[in-house]
């Protein structure tokens, strides 16, 4: 099944119809804690460095180990770059059911339009500032080391 684009309402309603659906959360973890989408994990895909932006080099390997493949992924993060590219690493791992939030949670476009797409925060979806065990990066990356 290839990746399907949808907007941050469109998961919502997905997140709604099916509680197995899982939201993975790809921005860094300070901007997780600030707020995110109700039933998000963090897993970045990019870690805040020295230099700016780094890539996450456990990313795949936790990833692999938290989330079932059987499942579908809603992944999202500020605009809907890094989840797309996300979504392609995953996929390359046999994950199936994937699914990439264009516009995310601060806003972007639409990928076959262009047009302005407001973001999950924008449209005053639920948010959520949890951020204990099974949530964060810190406990799903402890998870992977076990």
């Amino acid at each position: 099944m290839p990746i399907q684009q949808i907007n941050p309402q469109e998961a919502k309603d997905l997140l709604d119809q099916d509680p197995e659906a899982i939201y993975v959360d790809v921005r860094s973890i300070p901007e997780f804690t600030a707020g995110h989408p109700i039933r998000a994990i963090n897993l970045p895909i990019m870690h805040k460095g020295a230099y700016g932006m780094e890539p996450n080099a456990d990313f795949q390997k936790v990833a692999t180990a938290v989330l079932p493949k059987d499942r579908k992924l809603i992944v999202g993060c500020l605009a809907g770059g890094r989840s797309q590219k996300a979504c392609d690493i995953l996929a390359q791992r046999g994950f199936t059911q994937l699914y990439n939030v264009y516009g995310g949670f601060g806003g972007g476009r639409n990928p076959e339009t262009g047009e302005p797409q407001p973001g999950w925060k924008d449209l005053g979806l639920p948010v959520s500032d949890e951020n204990g065990e099974g949530v964060s990066y810190l406990s799903l990356a402890a998870k992977a080391k076990s």
